[in-house]
């Protein structure tokens, strides 16, 4: 489903450049589940960023679906971010004078297609319902607790039924047992099929997964395999 050809990312001007990513090189198949790990300033948020089609790489080649991303337009990359990538992000990025409604609603507003956008306006409760904040529905999302936040931004993540789930430090702003809800929603979309990608320095959330990439200096140090299936879930360890 993914495939990262040598991508290289820099920042900054000649005099002072920052090599973000170097030489990356990865495949990612259809369903996987897969942590992302590294100190500050490995790469691997930068390395998220490209595979969310939030940034282009400097060099290299990105295939998502076996279709080439690395050369779309930049509207050609929103498109595509809004109907095939699901972003879950450590400070939620709600709209805090949205209800949750709304909040989990908002991607709907780049879906040109009205029929479509009626049929997943009535999915958006039963999303609620399944997140277990469909009593939270008419509430600002400002009042919310973080645990709350964070299951309307996977709300809002799953509207448009992606195949691809990137979550970036998930649990880094939840207390332990918010993080264990919130992790086993996670893996539960992976155990549903869809491929998911956290990104992490908590070794024991990266253990959670199938596959673990470690970043160092913008490159791939090392990788190594996670939990069996049937251990997987928040709290065996």
């Amino acid at each position: 489903m993914i495939r990262l050809d040598n991508i290289q990312k820099s920042f900054g001007s000649k005099d002072s450049l920052v090599n973000a990513l170097q030489g990356v090189s990865l495949t990612i198949a259809e369903g996987e589940l897969i942590a992302i790990t590294g100190t500050s300033g490995s790469g691997k948020s930068t390395l998220l960023n490209i595979i969310g089609c939030l940034d282009y790489p400097t060099q290299g080649d990105y295939y998502l679906a076996d279709k080439p991303v690395s050369h779309k337009s930049k509207t050609e990359m929103a498109k595509l971010r809004n109907e095939a990538i699901g972003f879950v992000m450590q400070d939620f990025a709600l709209v805090d004078h949205y209800t949750v409604r709304q909040n989990v609603a908002l991607p709907l507003m780049y879906v040109k297609d009205k029929s479509l956008r009626k049929e997943r306006q009535q999915k958006v409760d039963h999303l609620l319902a399944r997140l277990g904040i469909d009593n939270k529905a008419k509430e600002k999302s400002a009042l919310l607790s973080g645990g709350q936040k964070q299951r309307v931004a996977i709300g809002r993540a799953l509207i448009n039924e992606p195949q691809l789930i990137l979550a970036d430090e998930p649990t880094g702003a939840l207390d332990q047992n918010t993080s264990k809800e919130i992790l086993n929603l996670l893996l539960g979309l992976h155990e549903e099929g869809k491929t998911v990608i956290i990104v992490t320095h908590d070794l024991e959330v990266a253990a959670l997964c199938e596959r673990i990439i470690q970043m160092e200096d913008g490159k791939i140090a090392g990788e190594i395999k996670g939990k069996p299936l049937k251990e997987r879930a928040y709290g065996t360890f």
